[in-house]
């Protein structure tokens, strides 16, 4: 879809005040991203359980605190903008208890080796699971093969451990009331392939503040014990140590000052709590790698960004939505926000894709052609929530050039939600995710550092960085050539659909229907045009205005006869 790249001059000086280029800030960001800074960040954030509040979380939020000591950031004393370079970590009170997991093991009796053990699945015990007694319980394990709730209720439950192959957080209900002691379920999408990856689980939670406790197994694991339970009375004895205490929410956001506009900023969210490898410690380490340099090309003058370039790693969504909600003023400055999550797959292990999630276009309602959703799954997408704008199609020219460069596969799927970027577009703020689907590991204890790919952080942090410094300095020059990047696309676009759209009516389907399909991204990328006119720091002419203008009239042109075409 996108063909081709921009070299638009842009207004931001080296130390000889010449003007940099989007192809100088590939040539910086490629010399100075250091993809094993990212790597070791990310290893020592996957070491831990993270939940907010709980000592990994906080471990890692001060882990890069360090980084950004270190690169040159100086904490905040007043205000974020009271020196170039800032830090600040927000600390909030919580209002439920924290938790972390110690660890668990479940031993069949008259076994010589635990069924699971925490030091192989630490997703076993789902988040707000209590602790059993010390010295562990010991009870006979009722297997229900199907779940007949009419029937269930006519089991002896009482002070036994519950056992289906299902998720156990539906069967805690039953359990509670019948006096059962502890329920272990099982519960792994299709797309993990379980039986191929038989030691995945992918974590879980339950309610908090239940004295029953719930634990999580794997398909060999399951399979196991559901084979010892059809020979006969089978007993377990189960230990878990977890820890559930009072504790405060840490976030911390850095920011680089904007020249001229300070109050108008590029928010990179990159979340800290899960426990994998890939999600999120890859994001986590990836964006304290793009602010370690940010900070090292400033104080070098090798960049001097117009406006404000903010870097936020917190709680997912929540911080995001926080950081957005919480100050109208600052909201109203933030011109686009970039979330990293999942970004470090080494995609020949985990079989996932390096994806650029779009902002709402058609392609969420009309998904066809070679557009397609991933597992997660499709949102719920209509007309009235379509959300144009060059954002789209200029950070997908940025990744695909770098994709060119570096022989990295640069995919791109319709909007899905479930990150960081969701709060930006509630809030009606452009906002992109950078991540990897479909992924076999995805939310399972096999997601760690062996499946992070150095390689891919440094592919995505050069694409992300490269488009940041872009946007934030953007003069006249950069948004015409924009104009051209995006009339192209839409043109193309527009010509793709037109194909699908024949073969459609050619099908049976109505050929208003399809006119329709048509016409709907003609608007969406005229009004995806219009946005550029706000792109530059300054407008110094009516240059963009008439080159959109211009454009525009060829895309209704194009529209018009596509239409007409179709009858």
């Amino acid at each position: 879809m996108k063909t081709k790249i921009f070299t638009g001059l842009l207004l931001v000086g080296f130390s000889s005040y010449a003007q940099n280029t989007t192809e100088q800030y590939f040539k910086l960001t490629r010399a100075g991203f250091k993809e094993n800074n990212a790597y070791e960040t990310t290893a020592f954030v996957e070491k831990f359980f993270r939940v907010p509040g709980n000592t990994g979380f906080n471990a890692s939020i001060r882990n890069v605190e360090g980084i950004l000591k270190k690169a040159g950031f100086v904490e905040q004393k007043q205000n974020e903008f009271e020196a170039p370079l800032t830090y600040r970590i927000e600390k909030r009170a919580m209002k439920n208890k924290t938790w972390e997991p110690i660890n668990a093991s479940i031993e069949i009796l008259g076994t010589a080796q635990p069924l699971i053990s925490f030091k192989t699945n630490r997703n076993m015990i789902p988040i707000n699971c209590v602790s059993t007694p010390a010295e562990g319980v010991t009870a006979d394990v009722v297997f229900i093969d199907k779940i007949v709730p009419a029937e269930m209720e006519k089991l002896d439950l009482k002070g036994k451990i519950l056992f289906s192959e299902s998720n156990p957080s539906r069967l805690l209900p039953t359990a509670v009331k019948a006096g059962a002691i502890g329920v272990l379920g099982y519960s792994m999408p299709k797309y993990t392939q379980p039986e191929v990856h038989q030691t995945s689980i992918q974590f879980g939670s339950m309610r908090a503040n239940s004295e029953v406790w719930t634990l999580l197994l794997s398909y060999s694991a399951k399979e196991k014990l559901k084979a010892e339970c059809k020979k006969g009375t089978t007993k377990l004895k189960v230990n878990i140590e977890t820890k559930i205490y009072q504790s405060e929410e840490l976030t911390v956001v850095a920011n680089v000052k904007g020249s001229e506009k300070a109050d108008e900023r590029f928010v990179f969210s990159a979340h800290v709590q899960e426990p994998g490898a890939n999600d999120n410690a890859s994001g986590v380490g990836t964006l304290a790698e793009m602010a370690r340099l940010t900070a090292e090309l400033y104080q070098a003058k090798k960049i001097i960004p117009k406006r404000t370039l903010t870097f936020l790693w917190g709680d997912e969504i929540v911080s995001t939505r926080r950081y957005i909600t919480e100050d109208t003023a600052r909201a109203k400055g933030i011109l686009w926000g970039m979330s990293l999550d999942m970004v470090g797959e080494d995609t020949k292990k985990t079989g996932g894709s390096f994806l650029i999630e779009k902002m709402p276009d058609p392609s969420a309602i009309w998904t066809r052609g070679t557009d397609k959703h991933t597992e997660w799954g499709a949102g719920d997408v209509k007309e009235k929530d379509l959300f144009p704008h060059y954002f789209n199609d200029f950070i997908f020219d940025i990744c695909k050039s770098q994709g060119k460069f570096a022989n990295w596969t640069v995919n791109y799927n319709p909007f899905e939600g479930g990150s960081d970027h969701t709060p930006f577009l509630q809030a009606k703020i452009p906002g992109l995710l950078m991540w990897h689907f479909t992924d076999v590991f995805y939310h399972t204890d096999n997601d760690r550092i062996d499946k992070v790919s150095p390689t891919e952080m440094k592919n995505v942090g050069i694409s992300a960085l490269t488009a940041a410094y872009s946007l934030i300095s953007a003069d006249e020059n950069m948004a015409s050539k924009t104009v051209t990047q995006v009339k192209l696309d839409a043109l193309t676009r527009l010509k793709t659909e037109f194909e699908l759209s024949k073969k459609a009516i050619a099908a049976g389907k109505p050929v208003a229907d399809e006119q329709h399909i048509i016409e709907t991204w003609s608007k969406w990328y005229i009004d995806a045009l219009a946005t550029i006119n706000k792109m530059p720091v300054k407008a110094e002419t009516t240059r963009i205005g008439s080159s959109i203008k211009v454009a525009t009239l060829e895309l209704e042109k194009q529209t018009k006869a596509y239409v007409e075409a179709l009858k």
